[in-house]
């Protein structure tokens, strides 16, 4: 709902002084420019190359015409490069996305992400499809996103462990209501079963880094309001 791809059945929602759930047209547009999704089964085009789905990040930039002939310019070509080798993937540039690991195509998604030049990440279940060893690359990537770049990252997880390991908030979930908001260290096993009545690895949570906006709305996805 943060980005609007789902509506609230009431309240709203509000960032730096915006009510996002007010705008229309041009500005709604605009808001989801700024505000990148990363989507838990990638969202790639499979059969176009790594360097043209990152690309596609810039498609709210460019005219219709030159998006639909690949017309990229030169500073969007270097960025997107630059974008891909800082998440070690430069060297897939030409390779197809579909021969591409789990993994790798996250970290794609990742780079299309940011070639939107966004000021929030929006993550949904980032790592839900991933191997543990796939699933550490995601969640550094993404903390290097925050860390390096100060973009806000809020991030829809099920690993109570994996969220208190990368995030420096947390706000949990329940029938609808938030029944947690604070720093990880403070969400315990043993509130994990008073809350949910389930081991803290099974909670379900949204957790958030480095949330620049203290006006931003957290929202679980199948939460039907703000």
């Amino acid at each position: 709902m943060i980005n609007r791809l789902n509506e609230p059945t009431h309240g709203s929602i509000e960032y730096d002084g915006t009510v996002v759930t007010d705008l229309k047209g041009v500005a709604l547009n605009e808001w989801r420019r700024n505000c990148a999704m990363v989507f838990q089964q990638f969202n790639l085009v499979g059969r176009l190359d790594v360097l043209t789905n990152v690309l596609m990040g810039r498609l709210t930039t460019v005219p219709t015409w030159r998006a639909l002939l690949t017309l990229w310019s030169d500073a969007d070509k270097l960025d997107a490069l630059e974008t891909l080798d800082r998440f070690g993937m430069a060297d897939f540039a030409a390779q197809r996305c579909d021969q591409l690991s789990g993994g790798q195509q996250q970290r794609v998604a990742i780079c299309r992400a940011l070639l939107q030049r966004p000021q929030i990440i929006l993550a949904d279940e980032p790592i839900a499809s991933l191997d543990p060893k796939n699933t550490q690359m995601v969640m550094d990537a993404l903390k290097r996103i925050n860390n390096e770049l100060g973009i806000t990252v809020i991030c829809n997880l099920h690993d109570l462990d994996i969220a208190r390991s990368y995030c420096n908030r947390l706000v949990g979930m329940s029938q609808g209501q938030i029944v947690f908001d604070d720093v990880p260290e403070n969400f315990t096993e043993s509130l994990s079963q008073s809350l949910y009545g389930i081991e803290v690895n099974d909670s379900e949570l949204i957790s958030q880094a480095n949330l620049n906006s203290p006006k931003v709305v957290s929202l679980n996805r199948q939460i039907n309001r703000a």
